[in-house]
């Protein structure tokens, strides 16, 4: 039967859950990797959320009226983030995943977004042909990490929950970084209560949206990043991601206890900036 792309509604929720969940257990299950979701009720929240949010856009690829993949794009800054992208297993190795990333990559750039990022599973080659084919190019390499939190205050660094009055800053701090700012995401967060900052002689030095998956982080020095991870009260499954060229950052999160459950790939297409600061990527870039 024909394949066809529509854009995702509500209604789509339920099946797009679980055909996320179904393909990305049965590819890490292949690799012998944890699946970064634990049941189908996981998937189906990320996927209702996603679709409840006015900053994110998703397609779904039917085959003879039935759901057998979806892929998502979050549309909230100057650069737009991929993911995640999920094709029923019974339907892999059919183009259906092509189909599905040239949609939001035209969506993209209908929407004038200055570049397109995406994370890609390290262990997973497939995923990685076919990005590299369509035009990613391969930016940094990325540890996942998980455990138990450290759960304490670094001596002269103050973490502390963000507030309206700090968004400035942590534009001007993103923007140092990357080129550019991830205004809307820092806003999200804030409302969720999930966003730190980070003072150091009463200077703001640092951010994160949250220590997890779907959360980034800027500051000025990985100290401050330390602080920053030190203070979270949790770290939920399956981790956060680190730049794996920051041994520093890397060799303290392992004294302290954690450890790696995975290895991914930063791709890009369009605008990118060699980080300029210490950071923290999210799933999405």
């Amino acid at each position: 039967m024909a394949l066809s792309i529509r854009q995702a509604g509500p209604d789509d929720a339920k099946a797009c859950g679980r055909i996320c969940f179904d393909a990305f257990a049965a590819i890490a299950n292949a690799h012998n990797f944890p699946p970064d979701f634990p049941n189908v009720e996981a998937g189906v929240h990320l996927v209702t959320m996603m679709l409840a949010h006015p900053g994110v856009f998703g397609v779904v690829a039917e085959e003879g009226g039935k759901i057998v993949g979806s892929k998502f794009l979050d549309e909230r800054g100057t650069i737009s983030g991929v993911g995640p992208i999920s094709v029923d297993p019974e339907v892999q190795n059919r183009g259906v995943g092509r189909m599905l990333m040239q949609a939001v990559m035209q969506r993209s750039a209908d929407r004038n977004h200055a570049g397109i990022r995406l994370l890609q599973a390290g262990y997973y080659c497939r995923s990685f042909s076919l990005y590299s084919k369509l035009g990613f190019a391969v930016r940094e390499h990325l540890t996942c990490l998980t455990g138990k939190p450290i759960a304490r205050q670094i001596a002269s660094y103050e973490v502390r929950t963000a507030t309206d009055g700090d968004i400035a800053a942590c534009d001007a701090l993103c923007t140092q970084a990357h080129g550019v700012d991830r205004h809307a995401e820092v806003e999200d967060a804030m409302k969720q209560h999930a966003a730190h900052v980070v003072e150091r002689g009463g200077k703001i030095t640092g951010y994160a949206t949250h220590i997890a998956y779907f959360g980034h982080a800027v500051a000025e020095t990985t100290e401050d990043l330390k602080a920053l991870i030190a203070n979270a009260a949790a770290i939920p499954h399956p981790g956060f991601l680190v730049p794996s060229r920051n041994g520093e950052l890397l060799r303290w999160c392992f004294a302290n206890g954690l450890r790696m459950s995975q290895s991914l790939t930063l791709m890009t297409m369009g605008l990118y900036n060699e980080p300029a600061r210490a950071w923290l990527p999210s799933i999405l870039y």
